[in-house]
């Protein structure tokens, strides 16, 4: 008896090992770190980390135990939160919308900007928990109530549960200001990475609700505005990029959207939508509209002509829902100022660039950051300690700067 349980730990061991040792070999070999990243050693710690905890949800989900999604966000949501001591953090329910609620402790007779937080993840992972210290630092540092959503998703909720989420969570709170302190001529909107993108959607959502307080600013932080074109020069030079690689984006891709991943040949040849559909979009999708200093290196690939069977799957891509990017005209334009986070060792970075000039165009203004030295997911670092990055903290200096002058 003895003897088998032994045999089996011993076997679990050298399992667990040659995982470890399969992911830190495979980084060494497929990423690429930057030297402009400044902290070359701290990155790769960290990307092996997050890829540990993604390959074992992998294996959990091949043995059926438990899908990847919910086995990474068991894991990261383990962190023990640090509360600030000037910050009054609440735990509530919009309906059945869980939301913590972040106030000033000190009190004021006056009213105080309101801000709107969704997290970023993919539709995958990502939560209140992993998102706690950003919204924390952003009540303190700006002095605003912040309101963080934490929304339906994968592996049970796929698009466009999210996004239905957050809407009402938004309303709910628009609806309710005077409870929390807060004045209805600023409340903003923010979210990093798929969290950007649900931030856009709501703010065209509620363009014409003449009922509710109108929306002062979006706060848009290396976020996803659109999701035809996957070939843009970001997509080719950061594929093979810590935090956000090509392989995790396509699992949140074709998970996220419910689309088959056997479709993948076709959507990389771009032969998932036909030619009328490229050309009707091109004006704001075209890499004419990146600048130049952006596309090193970058292959303009022909599209091939359509799968009809692919176009009629993945029509889902030309949601507005899905990419806000491609709002009409009239929506867009009305649109409140924008907050644009960017950086460049990001493979959505273009998605940023991309909306900040169809922004632009429109007359909608713009305040844009890019960060030189930053990658994907950057902000989550704040509180990390030994894996902290200095960008974490311009970006919040800058987002704070940015609600004080509204």
């Amino acid at each position: 008896m003895w003897t088998l349980a032994l045999m089996f730990l011993a076997a679990a061991c050298l399992f667990s090992l040659g995982v470890a040792l399969w992911v830190i070999c495979s980084h060494f070999f497929i990423m690429h770190i930057p030297a402009a990243v400044g902290h070359p050693v701290k990155l790769r710690v960290l990307h092996c980390i997050f890829q540990l905890l993604v390959t074992w949800g992998m294996i959990f989900e091949k043995l059926r135990i438990c899908p990847m999604p919910q086995f990474v966000c068991f894991m990261q949501d383990l962190q023990l939160l640090k509360y600030d001591p000037d910050v009054v953090v609440t735990d509530l329910r919009f309906g059945t919308i869980p939301v913590k609620l972040y106030q000033p402790k000190a009190s004021s007779c006056t009213l105080k900007p309101g801000i709107v937080y969704y997290h970023g993840g993919g539709g995958a992972i990502g939560s209140l928990k992993t998102h706690h210290g950003i919204c924390s630092h952003l009540c303190k540092e700006s002095d605003s109530v912040v309101l963080a959503v934490g929304y339906r998703k994968l592996p049970k909720y796929k698009f466009p549960v999210p996004i239905r989420d957050c809407l009402v969570a938004t309303i709910h709170f628009l609806k309710s200001l005077h409870a929390y302190g807060v004045d209805p001529a600023r409340v903003v909107v923010c979210g990093d990475s798929l969290g950007g993108e649900i931030a856009t959607v709501v703010c065209q959502k509620l363009v014409n609700t003449p009922d509710l307080p109108r929306i002062r600013a979006q706060i848009l932080i290396y976020a996803t505005f659109q999701v035809l074109d996957i070939q843009t020069p970001s997509f080719q030079q950061r594929k093979n990029i810590p935090m956000l690689n090509w392989s995790f984006t396509s699992y949140c891709f074709y998970h996220f959207l419910d689309i088959s991943p056997s479709w993948h040949e076709v959507i990389m040849k771009g032969a998932h939508l036909p030619t009328k559909v490229w050309e009707k979009y091109r004006k704001w999708l075209g890499p004419e509209n990146i600048p130049e200093r952006f596309k090193r290196g970058y292959r303009q690939k022909p599209h091939e002509p359509v799968n009809e069977a692919a176009y009629l799957e993945l029509s889902v891509v030309l949601d507005v829902m899905c990419s806000p990017l491609i709002a009409e005209d009239d929506i867009v334009s009305q649109l409140p100022e924008a907050c644009i986070v960017s950086c460049e060792y990001d493979i959505l970075r273009d998605s940023s660039l991309l909306y900040k000039k169809r922004l632009e165009d429109l007359g909608v203004p713009v305040t844009w950051h890019h960060v030189e030295d930053g990658f994907h997911g950057v902000l989550n670092t704040l509180d990390m300690k030994f894996l902290y990055f200095p960008s974490s903290t311009r970006i919040l200096n800058m987002l704070t700067h940015f609600i004080k002058g509204l």
